[in-house]
């Protein structure tokens, strides 16, 4: 099974690059990596996968700073938490759509 996401930031309309992101099975951490100009994160597709409870955790008060956001202390939303399964072989997509107070996911294909 493969695994992708893709960020996108509703604020400015555009794919969120240059957001840290940590991919979790339980206590064991998998994948780190970063989203690139496309808010995608090619690495993650080399995690093995099998049917299971994962965690994504996105570190989007980071990204939002760095883009020139006035962020409240302490921000609102920090780090955006995805908890998934894996149930069944396959490709599995897990976006993420977010602005500094509200995100949405679903799964992607």
């Amino acid at each position: 099974m493969t695994l992708s996401t893709h960020v996108l930031d509703t604020t400015h309309g555009r794919p969120a690059a240059g957001v840290a992101l940590r991919l979790q099975r339980g206590d064991a951490l998998l994948f780190e990596g970063v989203t690139d100009a496309d808010g995608r994160c090619a690495g993650l597709r080399d995690v093995a996968a099998p049917p299971g409870a994962y965690r994504l955790e996105f570190a989007v008060a980071d990204y939002f700073r760095a883009a020139g956001v006035a962020l409240p202390e302490p921000p609102f939303l920090d780090r955006v938490g995805i908890d998934f399964g894996i149930a069944g072989n396959g490709h599995y997509h897990v976006p993420l759509l977010v602005s500094p107070f509200g995100y949405s996911t679903y799964r992607g294909s």
